[in-house]
């Protein structure tokens, strides 16, 4: 239950003066629904502006405040298509033009009428000879309406939203901000001299305020520490069941590849865990191709052995078809059943695995999340494997250990390698083994970087490749053409390899149907399809030995990490491959050193140690993680310094201080739910 001190950031946006449906919608586009949104809505940056007497104590490109008297309007010849401009003098006599641009002329007209002194807040240029503020982003009457904005924030905005109405609604929401006990350690608050909660929050809407903003992603990484750490003890406090296999199954896989020292290091781990009463809760870390599919299979066939059922949950349909496929095929010679379940599954097919999962024949189910929802039953579930864990929120996670008659041991899978210093970030209440071995015989992708000047070269490439038998697969950043931006999109370029290649080439992006999704794939990986064109939902998962060129357009535009999923959904048969990465014809800085890591390496935890460096701030690996471990306030920067005395002052709070019972740990419970991390606190009260 939330505490009432809460309820007034809680309220809904549409609450505050002047904010109706219209200005709703553009606030829903930037996820913010509640005044605690708002308040957490942190400027971008600040323009910071002067006030000066005159032209003369004015530098070209500078924010400047300074009173005009306007002397002339000089609409363009045709209206609509030129600028209005406004000739203004200062104390001086020196001429500027206060210049608008379409319907904004409008605005100039009423608010700068001649002769009558105004005060102008804005950026001061030239054109040609004459000095000009182009659309000045204040005008006031009076100065002292424009000495509170000498610092002005600048707010990330949707169509339909101008900074001084967010600013506006920041402030309604910062006046509704309650005074909150304090849930940081006395010492830790001391040594680091930040200000209390609301005065932080206040401060970071001001000004470059480096402590206020510390203290904010503070508060975000001691909150997330401590809600894993509720996890991890409430999970320790569950009844499990110890589930010990004894190999018949296993032994009788015919495995087409020996295993690697880490497969079989992370495999004795995983069932040293699961012989265990205790719930385990492992994440199995694995570069592109480093073998989780086997580790994950035999330790759902160790579940079998011991009588119990195994659950794997993928985030796509095109995802879980590829492991049934895949777990089918291994398993076949155990013997073991194996079925898909899918929310596409209907009718008699559907019943019948219902009624094996409850009977117990169907001993292994692999599916989205349908294998989860309140109809369907198992006998004894004792393991559940989650694909792609980072899809899913640690909450949406902790549901589904509801469907065990005990609480079945939990092993999550990622294929995107994180850097160590981030892995206690988003999975602190789980053990982590890694894979950072690939299996032997896997060849090095030959990874080259082309300009998009040479696209003809490259179709033409793609063309020959197409001619040996070889299939390949061609990565575009977007669906559809945005007006606004020059990304490639996958719908125009599939046109226009459709046209050359005719029905060699299929399409699948996240929009289509999962029919016809489902279809396009059947076709490429049979090999009836020669050329895959995708966004990036073939980056995890999408297997098919044959196609042996990977080509990705506008390859800047990508974090490393996502790159190097891509890259490996070549390079997984016995031929060699290639990938190729088209940029643009200009580069920022970090987007060439971005491709030069990528043609120089392909491991993939280094490549991510590296994407951490290059990117400082900014979404986390290149993609924004989805689920309750989105950091929304803490930079890279901020994780990576404060994150171990985060993790520290959480233990203290629940080994020395009493946890959420004491003083301090109430404080700490408000925290928890003011940030959305009360799954934490949920957990606690169901363990």
């Amino acid at each position: 239950m939330r505490p009432d001190i809460l309820n007034p950031l809680f309220a809904e946006t549409d609450s505050l003066d002047g904010v109706g449906p219209k200005l709703k919608k553009p606030l829903a586009r930037l996820h913010i629904d509640h005044l605690r949104d708002l308040a957490y809505h942190l400027p971008d940056r600040f323009v910071t502006r002067r006030a000066v007497a005159d032209l003369d104590d004015a530098g070209e490109g500078e924010q400047i405040v300074i009173a005009l008297t306007p002397t002339e309007h000089r609409a363009a010849r045709n209206p609509g298509r030129g600028p209005y401009r406004v000739l203004a003098q200062d104390a001086k006599g020196n001429i500027c033009a206060l210049t608008y641009f379409g319907r904004a002329s409008y605005t100039a007209k009423k608010t700068l009428p001649v002769g009558e002194k105004r005060w102008v807040a804005g950026r001061l240029d030239r054109f040609g000879d004459m000095l000009q503020i182009v659309h000045p982003d204040h005008i006031a009457k009076d100065s002292s309406e424009l000495s509170a904005n000498l610092v002005e924030p600048v707010y990330r905005l949707a169509e339909g939203l101008t900074q001084p109405r967010m600013a506006g609604m920041v402030a309604q929401a910062l006046d509704a901000a309650p005074e909150l006990p304090e849930w940081i350690e006395p010492g830790v608050l001391d040594k680091q001299q930040w200000p209390a909660w609301r005065d932080a929050l206040v401060l970071a809407h001001k000004g470059e305020n480096a402590k206020a903003r510390d203290r904010l992603a503070y508060d975000e990484l001691f909150a997330n520490a401590l809600a894993l750490m509720l996890v991890r003890q409430s999970n320790r406090r569950r009844r499990g069941q110890s589930l010990q296999g004894d190999g018949h199954l296993r032994n009788k896989l015919q495995l087409p590849f020996p295993l690697t020292g880490a497969q079989q290091r992370s495999i004795h781990e995983i069932t040293g865990d699961m012989a265990q009463e205790s719930p385990m809760l492992r994440l199995l870390q694995g570069d592109v191709g480093a073998g989780k599919t086997v580790v994950a299979l035999e330790a759902m066939l160790a579940a079998v052995e011991a009588g119990a059922q195994a659950a794997l949950l993928a985030p796509t349909e095109i995802l879980a078809r590829q492991h049934f496929e895949t777990l089918r095929s291994l398993a076949k010679p155990t013997g073991v059943e194996i079925a898909l379940l899918t929310g596409r599954d209907k009718g008699r097919a559907r019943e019948s695995i219902l009624m094996g999962l409850v009977d117990g024949s169907i001993q292994i189910v692999v599916g989205t999340h349908a294998i989860f929802q309140d109809a369907v039953n198992y006998r004894n579930l004792g393991l559940v494997v989650i694909d792609e864990q980072h899809r899913f929120g640690v909450s949406q996670r902790l549901m589904l250990t509801n469907k065990g008659k005990l609480t079945p041991h939990t092993l999550s899978m990622t294929a995107t390698p994180i850097p160590r210093t981030l892995v206690l970030a988003q999975y602190g209440e789980m053990d982590v083994s890694r894979l950072d071995e690939l299996p032997p015989g896997r060849q090095p992708i030959d990874t080259r970087v082309i300009s998009a000047g040479r696209l003809e070269d490259v179709v033409a490439g793609v063309e020959r490749h197409l001619t040996t038998g070889q299939q390949a697969y061609w990565v575009c950043p977007m669906v559809r053409d945005n007006e606004q931006d020059d990304i490639a999109a996958a719908e125009a370029r599939y046109a226009a390899l459709k046209h050359r290649f005719g029905d060699d080439v299929v399409l699948v992006h996240g929009q289509l149907s999962p029919e016809l999704k489902d279809a396009a794939m059947q076709r490429f990986a049979s090999g009836d399809a020669k050329l895959l064109v995708a966004t990036t939902v073939i980056e995890v998962g999408v297997d098919v030995p044959n196609s042996t060129l990977m080509v990705i357009e506008q390859a800047e535009r990508f974090g490393l990490a996502q790159l190097h999923q891509l890259r490996g959904r070549v390079g997984r048969g016995s031929e060699k491959s290639t990938c190729l990465l088209l940029r643009g014809e200009e580069l920022s800085e970090t987007g060439r050193k971005r491709l030069a890591l990528m043609r120089e390496t392909q491991d993939g935890f280094l490549l991510a140690e590296e994407d951490l460096t290059l990117r400082g701030g900014g979404e986390l690996l290149g993609t924004r993680q989805s689920g309750d471990e989105a950091f929304n306030i803490a930079t890279m920067e901020q994780i990576t310094r404060l994150l171990p005395m985060a993790n520290d002052d959480a233990k203290l709070l629940i080994e020395r201080d009493g946890g959420l019972d004491s003083e301090r740990g109430q404080a700490a419970r408000i925290l928890l739910y003011l940030l959305e991390r009360d799954w934490g606190v949920q957990t606690l009260r169901s363990g």
